[in-house]
């Protein structure tokens, strides 16, 4: 992660243990986007230990215990085991990728490097200059447009979104700003009839909650439930409270029945001796 954590609050339906929507800052909106950019390696890579589905983690474990003998000269398991990020990881506060990828660099030879117009780049700095023959391993910084700065900030200057809003994330990560107007279309679309079920929770999100958030989005159409709520207790589909207070009315009904029944045996038995 490329910070500690950050804060997320949650519209809970404690009668269904499910969240409805996330009212999240643009550093989680930025993190969710980036998600689209990782690379398959890397997804592997964080899951690995996270039983994962699938047959990809022992694809992954095979070729990091292929000998390097089997390997191309100029391939290196690196290249698929831990890929280069489309995007630095400083452009955002949270990162999943702080020490398993970084940011493409750009290399040149040295001849272009000192003046001379030998028009090649390689991301990779054993590459050959087909002109001069050396290798090209001087790092070239890139130059962005004019206007555009790269920094981690929630102001709005790096990332994907700006930051001056809230946004609204739902259950199976669709992604809207947030209004007013949107809850309350939100509220009818669930059938929310008693707010009283309602309740908002901070939650807080850092590296532990962003790899479960990256394992139940692909496994999963309630990723924010699998992921906040995953560990709260439940009885046939009530949050723990609920199951609780419908056990207590059920042991009451109970007991009164019994009750009654007891009062009617009393009664036919004292008609019976009288």
């Amino acid at each position: 992660m490329a910070t500690s954590k950050v804060s997320i609050k949650l519209l809970v339906d404690r009668n269904k243990q499910k969240v409805l929507f996330a009212e999240a800052s643009k550093d989680v909106i930025d993190f969710l986007f980036n998600l689209l950019c990782l690379p398959m390696g890397t997804v592997v890579g964080l899951l690995q230990n996270k039983d994962m589905v699938g047959c990809l983690p022992n694809l992954y474990k095979s070729i990091e215990s292929l000998n390097e003998a089997y390997m191309q000269p100029n391939a290196s398991k690196d290249v698929v085991l831990k890929p280069e990020a489309v995007i630095a990881v400083s452009e955002f506060r949270l990162s999943l990728t702080d020490d398993m990828s970084t940011a493409k660099k750009v290399y040149m030879c040295g001849n272009s490097y000192s003046g001379n117009k030998h028009p090649y780049v390689s991301y990779d700095p054993r590459a050959i200059c087909p002109k001069c023959m050396e290798f090209m391993s001087y790092e070239v910084q890139p130059v962005d447009p004019p206007g555009v700065k790269r920094q981690a900030s929630s102001g709005g200057g790096g990332g994907y979104v700006k930051g001056l809003i809230t946004y609204m994330v739902m259950d199976d990560l669709v992604v809207n700003p947030m209004s007013t107007i949107s809850s309350i279309t939100l509220l009818n679309k669930f059938n929310i009839r008693d707010v009283g079920v309602l309740e908002e929770i901070d939650v807080t999100f850092g590296m532990e909650e962003a790899l479960k958030l990256l394992k139940a989005s692909l496994q999963s159409k309630s990723v924010l439930t699998d992921t906040f709520l995953e560990n709260q207790p439940t009885f046939h589909g009530m949050c723990y409270e609920c199951s609780m207070l419908c056990l207590v009315g059920v042991y009451q009904e109970f007991f009164t029945i019994l009750t009654l029944i007891k009062e009617m045996f009393l009664s036919t038995l004292l008609l019976k001796i009288n």
